[in-house]
């Protein structure tokens, strides 16, 4: 499946993947389409096998704040907004941990990996000596990421502009063990400069925490040779804002067969807010660094097939102001496009047909009482110009012949106003048209 790899009416951001069994599972906070604000007040859970990550299954609602109608509450103390959860098997036994707003953080169980999960306790802790009552948030315990050790050993990382540690009981995994309590887990000075979003894994005998720092809408990892630190600062592994409206970002690490991966997410709808699911292939190098890697279409795939429809909410590069809203849930365009926006698709393999000189292009628009000129671009939008397609002021399939392509390139569509003259000042900043999806056609 390509980014965003869930169906695209589905709002899963704070994603926290996991490998339980045969099926990778996706635990993440509920966004909703035009929402201003982070969240709502249930969990839902999706997976997939790993040996066909195109299968993307949704098992419905896993935890409520709030009842709705066909669910009760699960949290008998609070109805506030839940966040950023997490989940671990232990025993057996599958343990959902997550942060609700305004109120103590929960711990809840299940059978199954996904859910329903039935409530257990708060975390049970008493402030640290020396530390204040802000400490975790006053036990909301914000972002929690939650740790494993191949020991048994069961540690929870969390924290909101301070990062806080500590351990579980592993017997009844909601205690907080006396003395076991560390803050600035990771500095908030440079190069660290934490922020939220704190998720522990551990790979080989090395401990990785991947994080959302202060700066940039990025993810990065700092790395420890004990669950305890100190941890060291490795770098960036993806940024959602490069040329692309950014904002917050939450995710983690996860080796699927013999490939690993980034899952984080990005922002719709003109905000940032109604945050969607993504996912990059990524390497771990013997060093234990992570090369950093781009902002792609391509979530699960190796390309992009330019010869099947390709939605336009698929744009991994979106310059000028334009941005995917969702209309309707069939329906998510390009929309708010004006002159000099740019549009890109990473990556497509033309594949190595020679017997022709040129393609078509064909886009399905929806007009804006304008006429506009679609540039086609190679591999950047400063890159080699294979077509030019003119729109109309109406909804409209427009065409245009291009030069035939092989190989695997990006592909950047570069907007131009159609009106000149006299005009031009007038209709700067004007709406064009909206990209609904768009085509290659030999």
């Amino acid at each position: 499946m390509p980014n965003p790899y869930l169906p695209g009416w589905e709002y899963i951001p704070d994603g926290e993947p996991r490998v339980f069994g045969d099926r990778v599972y996706i635990y993440g906070s509920h966004d909703s389409a035009g929402s201003d604000k982070f969240c709502d007040y249930k969990l839902k859970v999706w997976s997939a096998p790993v040996d066909d990550l195109n299968n993307w299954v949704c098992h419905g609602d896993s935890f409520h704040t709030r009842p709705d109608r066909d669910h009760k509450a699960d949290t008998p103390y609070t109805d506030k907004d839940l966040y950023a959860p997490d989940v671990v098997e232990k025993d057996g036994k599958y343990y959902l941990y997550c942060y609700i707003m305004g109120a103590k953080g929960c711990v809840a169980v299940s059978d199954k990996p996904e859910g329903p999960f039935a409530f257990i306790s708060t975390y049970e802790y008493r402030i640290p000596e020396g530390m204040t009552e802000e400490f975790a948030g006053h036990g909301a315990f914000i972002d929690p990421g939650v740790l494993v050790d191949d020991d048994g050993r069961v540690y929870v990382y969390c924290g909101y502009l301070n990062s806080y540690m500590a351990e579980l009981n592993a017997d009844n995994m909601y205690e907080i063990l006396d003395g076991t309590y560390m803050d600035d887990i990771i500095p908030q000075e440079s190069p660290f400069e934490f922020f939220e979003a704190c998720s522990p894994r551990k790979v080989g005998d090395t401990y990785y925490l991947i994080y959302s720092p202060k700066t940039g809408s990025r993810l990065v990892y700092a790395t420890s040779k004990n669950p305890r630190g100190p941890f060291e600062y490795r770098g960036v592994i993806v940024d959602n804002g490069v040329d692309y409206p950014g904002g917050n970002d939450h995710g983690s690490i996860l080796k699927i067969k013999d490939q690993w991966y980034i899952f984080y997410h990005r922002m719709t709808n003109g905000t940032i807010m109604s945050r969607r699911s993504c996912v990059e292939k990524i390497q771990i190098l013997p060093d234990g660094t992570i090369p950093q890697v781009e902002m792609t279409s391509l979530g699960f795939e190796d390309a992009l097939n330019p010869y099947q429809i390709t939605p336009a909410e698929l744009a991994c590069v979106l310059k000028g102001g334009c941005f995917i809203t969702e209309r309707n849930v069939f329906s998510r365009p390009v929309t708010a496009i004006t002159d000099g926006c740019v549009i890109g698709y990473k990556y497509f393999d033309f594949g190595a047909d020679y017997s022709a000189t040129s393609l078509e292009l064909t886009a399905k628009i929806r007009g804006n009482g304008c006429n506009a000129k679609i540039h086609v671009l190679l591999d950047s939008e400063d890159g080699e110009e294979i077509g030019v397609c003119e729109t109309r002021e109406d909804d409209a399939v427009v065409s245009a012949v291009v030069k035939n392509v092989t190989g695997r390139h990006a592909v950047f569509l570069k907007v131009e106003a159609g009106f000149g003259g006299w005009f031009v000042d007038m209709f700067k900043g004007r709406h064009l048209f909206e990209l609904e999806e768009f085509v290659f056609i030999k």
